[in-house]
């Protein structure tokens, strides 16, 4: 297996894995690993797959309509 290792991680960023990792229960370097590959696969995909991706995590879900909720907020 090959080895990366990444310079120069601006604090936020390494901050921001750090939390990630620590919520996942998962070293830092897991959780980097899995972003890298989690971003290969969405490289990867056409948007026609990506679209469907988007499509399935938010089937099922009743999204409101944002457009007369800003009316209202108008309105008040």
């Amino acid at each position: 297996m090959k080895a990366i290792t990444i310079r120069n991680v601006p604090d936020d960023i390494y901050r921001l894995i750090a939390r990630l990792a620590k919520r996942n229960r998962r070293s830092i370097q897991q959780e980097v690993l899995i972003i890298f590959e989690r971003a290969a696969i969405l490289d990867n995909e056409s948007p026609v797959e990506k679209a469907r991706a988007i499509r399935k995590r938010f089937q099922g879900r009743e999204l409101g309509d944002s457009v007369e909720e800003i009316r209202e907020e108008r309105n008040r």
